[in-house]
């Protein structure tokens, strides 16, 4: 069976989240940097405890969950940009980097559900 660390969503989510960590520790506001940090760090987090469940349905249950985070995250990542917290280059990166783990995900989920309904 795949480990969830072999999953590119996983890599690449895994990756944002330590670079949004990194590069919002100057941001004074505390509340604003909390919650990017904890809305990019819940991506690979519920990615990786869905694979671990063992239950498909558990699963595909988490990679919505990580998916929801992933739309939480663009968003905060608008506003910061807009606040002035985050540079525009960096923000655009972040921004691709939400839409690509976000399509990712809806393969995966698509897979997963899939693979699902033929086994019923």
């Amino acid at each position: 069976m795949m480990k969830f660390e072999d999953l590119d969503v996983w890599k690449r989510s895994a990756r944002l989240s330590a670079e949004l960590f990194k590069v919002t520790r100057g941001i004074k506001d505390y509340n604003f940097r909390d919650q990017l940090t904890r809305s990019g760090l819940s991506v690979p987090s519920n990615i990786a405890e869905g694979h671990e469940r063992g239950s498909l349905k558990d699963t595909i249950r988490f990679l919505y969950i990580a998916k929801a985070s992933c739309g939480e995250l663009r968003t905060q990542i608008y506003i910061g940009q807009e606040v002035g917290y985050i540079a525009t280059e960096v923000s655009k990166q972040w921004v691709e980097e939400t839409k690509i783990i976000s399509k990712q995900l809806a393969g995966l989920i698509r897979t997963k559900r899939d693979f699902l309904k033929k086994a019923v």
